[in-house]
Formats: C-alpha cells, structure tokens, sequence
C-alpha cells in the first residue's frame, strides 16, 4: 500500500553533494584491499588461499546485500535505511582498521560489504525528491563519485599502508564515511516509506538461500583455479550452486513478499540492463585485471617493471575518466537517451580492449587503452542503472537498481577470475612470468564478450530525451 501522504520535499545541490561524498568515501574504503593484498599476506602470514578469501570477502556481503537494501529502502525510506547501513560499513571500517589477525579483518570485511546497498538507496533518495530529468544527471554524478572514490582508494592505499601502516588505509576513508554519512543525515530530508510490510514480513528463506548462492558462487569463482586437481570438490561445489539457485528461485516464486522479485526480470529494460552489466563488467574486470600485472612484468621480458607507486600514477588517467563518465552519462542520456549512450559506450570499449591486445609494447598504450575502458564503463553502466531506475514505479526503484548492481558485481568477480585463469594457463612451469600471449588472449576475449553485447544494445528502448 503506498503511503505517501504529501509531495516529496525537493533537495538542492548540497543534499545531493552529501551524497556524493558518501559515494566517494565508500568507494575508497571497498577499494583498498586489492592492491594491497600483498602487503596483507605478508604482515598476517596469510597464504595464497586465506589471500583470496579475504579479497572475494566483501563481493558475497555486496552482492548480498544490494537487493535486501534496495528492498528495505522501498519499503520503509531510502534515507532511514541509508543511515542505519552506513552505520554498520563504519563498524566494519573500524573492525578492518584495529584487526590484529586474519580472522578479526574477515569480519571487518563482512560487516563493510554493506556498503554496496548505498547506491540504489542514493538512488531511491535522488528520484524521491528530484524531477525526473535532473535525477539522471545526480544519478550520474553519485555513481561516477563511487567509480572515482574507488578509484583513488587504488591509488592511495599502497602509500598510505607504507607510509603509515595498513591500520591507517582502513581507518582513513572509515572517518570520511563516517563524516559523509552525518552530513546526509543532516541535509537530506525524510522520505515516506513508499511501500509498508503488509504483515507479509522478511522473506526470510529467500534471503538464506540467496546468501548461500552468492557465497557458493564466489567461493567457486574464487577458488575454481585451484580445483583442477580436486574434481571431486569442484563436482560438490557445482551441484551445491545449482541446487541452491534452483531452491532460491522456486522460493521467490511461490513468496507473497519476495526480497528480490523476480517477476522484474520479465521487463525487457531490467533484464537486458542486467544482461548487458554482466558483460560489460566482465570486460572492464579483465583490463583491471591485467593492465597493473602487464605494468608489474620486468623491463628484461616484455614489460614495463613498474612498482606500486609508477603504478598508481599510470592508472590515474583512467580514475580521472572513470569519475567523469557519470555526469556525462547522465547529459548524454537526456540529449541523446540512453540506447545512444549504451551502444558509444560498448563500441568505445571494445576499440580499447581490441587496442591493448594489438598494442602493448609503450606504456601510453595501457594508459590510454585503460582510460578509454574505464570512461565507457562509467558511461553504459550508468546509463543502464539510471534506465532500469526510471522504467519501474518509484516504489520499486530499489529493486530494479539492485539488480541490476548486484549483476555489476557477478560480473566483475567473473572477469577477475577470467583473467587469473588465463595468465595461469599461460604461464611457463620454468616462470612465474606469463607468457606474452596470455595477455593479447585475455584482451582478445574481453573484447569478443563485449562486442556481442551490442546484440542486445540494439534492441534497448532509446530512452527519454530533451
């Protein structure tokens, strides 16, 4: 039953900065355990193994959490949702910031997951109180301060831990969220809930078989290079996944209240944007992948011997991009729609992937082949969640977003793993220095994954545009 009583109170541009900054400081803080893995095995004797759980850690509570948040927000207000999510990333932050081991860090993790539910609430809030041609472009600008947040999370989290120490990377852009989030709470006004429970309830059920999915998933994902030599494992762990998404989709089907509704997948601008996410994460995680391990192999091979500080600075240029494709989306989306937007995206990315793969031997080629890869991203990932955003009711943007956010990260967790798999096949037993050839093929079928893609492009509705 939708409960609106009076017209949502419309924000200014310092509500919707607050925002921003809450995107920016949560990106930072989901980014900074990637290119400080190393570093973090190191100084908690983690293996290789203990390494990976801890990186795919916060992708299961993210994926997890997306749709319940967007659910909850729908259901009793963005903003009340929001604030109580947030304050749960900054317990994980603090967790992450004073862990003396592995275990307490994984818990830290966890609890940080919930981080990812901020954006469709950052979107159910933006829509709830702006009209529908400027909640494109904040839409946008929230999401591109998340790519760019994380973004300079990568960049700043080597120096930070060596500088200082692995404590202050987390604690850092914990006390960002936890400015950011105050200043929400202070400057975004109160939704109404747009829908009540009904006395229908959690959907309980769902939600365990939803987690048990995603972690099986992940944990297939991420251990999968390492199973070859346990079939029998590997055979266990891929029945578990399908007899648990089979039982999860059975439930939602048959629940009065589902958390995540399925029955939004019937609509062709949701389950193409989330077809179209996947693939485009899927490219997008590979070039991530690849591009700082083609920067890292030695000038005596074919590289470019780069340390973590060189790094930093020759990725710049696509943080830079990435943090610009929001706003432009959104402009883009309300000049030209968003089919437009959509296809220049695929087509720009699949032209830097063909371009890497071809061309690799200067470091401007994996600077400019990542920067053009990062911005078109920014502009098709955007443009797709701000399309399945406005094709629902207002009650239902959470859901829609969510799903479409939670294919963004599947998505990017297979193309990481995409790319492992690949660098390990081609690597020499006699090396640890994967052959030329396993980066040109990782590139090659980034690029082929992302080019079909433009078979469902096509078929997008244009979009609304002035």
């Amino acid at each position: 039953m939708i409960t609106n009583l009076a017209p949502p109170v419309r924000v200014g541009r310092a509500a919707v900065g607050a925002l921003g900054l809450l995107a920016v400081s949560t990106g930072a803080l989901e980014s900074v355990v990637t290119p400080t893995l190393p570093l973090l095995q190191r100084e908690l004797d983690m293996s290789p193994s203990e390494g990976a759980l801890l990186s795919v850690m916060l992708l299961i509570t993210g994926a997890l959490i997306t749709p319940v948040a967007g659910r909850f927000g729908d259901r009793y207000g963005g903003k009340r949702v929001l604030v109580r999510l947030m304050a749960v990333v900054c317990a994980g932050g603090l967790v992450s910031a004073l862990a003396p081991s592995l275990p307490v860090l994984l818990l830290g993790q966890l609890l940080q997951g919930a981080m990812v539910g901020a954006l469709p609430l950052s979107f159910i809030l933006v829509r709830e109180h702006l009209p529908a041609a400027e909640s494109k472009v904040a839409i946008g600008v929230v999401s591109g301060m998340f790519v760019g947040g994380g973004m300079a999370g990568t960049l700043s989290a080597g120096p930070v831990a060596e500088g200082l120490s692995r404590h202050w990377m987390f604690a850092l852009p914990t006390i960002a969220v936890i400015g950011a989030t105050l200043l929400v709470n202070r400057l975004m006004p109160d939704d109404p809930p747009g829908r009540r429970p009904d006395g229908s309830g959690v959907d309980w059920p769902g939600l365990v078989l939803l987690s048990g999915t995603l972690v099986t998933l992940m944990l297939l994902l991420a251990l999968a290079p390492a199973l070859g030599s346990q079939p029998l494992l590997l055979a266990a762990l891929v029945i578990a996944l399908i007899a648990l998404a089979t039982g999860w989709t059975a439930v939602e089907r048959r629940a009065a209240s589902p958390m995540v509704d399925l029955r939004m997948l019937a609509r062709p601008a949701v389950w193409k944007s989330c077809v179209l996410t996947f693939s485009l994460c899927v490219g997008t995680a590979v070039a991530a992948h690849l591009v700082p391990q083609l920067f890292a192999v030695p000038a005596d091979a074919y590289g470019f011997g780069a340390d973590a500080t060189e790094i930093g600075l020759f990725l710049l240029p696509g943080a830079v991009a990435a943090s610009l494709a929001g706003p432009l989306s959104g402009l883009g989306a309300r000049r030209f729609g968003s089919r437009a937007v959509v296809t220049a995206g695929i087509a720009l990315m699949t032209v830097g992937l063909t371009a890497l793969a071809a061309a690799h031997s200067e470091i401007w080629h994996l600077v400019m082949g990542k920067a053009m890869i990062s911005l078109a991203n920014g502009l098709c990932v955007t443009a797709l969640v701000t399309g399945a955003a406005l094709s629902v009711d207002r009650h239902d943007t959470g859901i829609a977003t969510g799903l479409v956010l939670v294919t963004r990260v599947v998505g990017y967790a297979v193309g990481v793993q995409i790319s492992g798999a690949i660098l390990t096949a081609g690597t020499p037993s006699c090396s640890t220095v994967p052959a030329e050839s396993a980066f040109v093929t990782g590139f090659a079928v980034a690029a082929a994954v992302t080019a079909l893609s433009l078979l469902v492009a096509r078929t997008l509705s244009e979009g609304d545009k002035e």
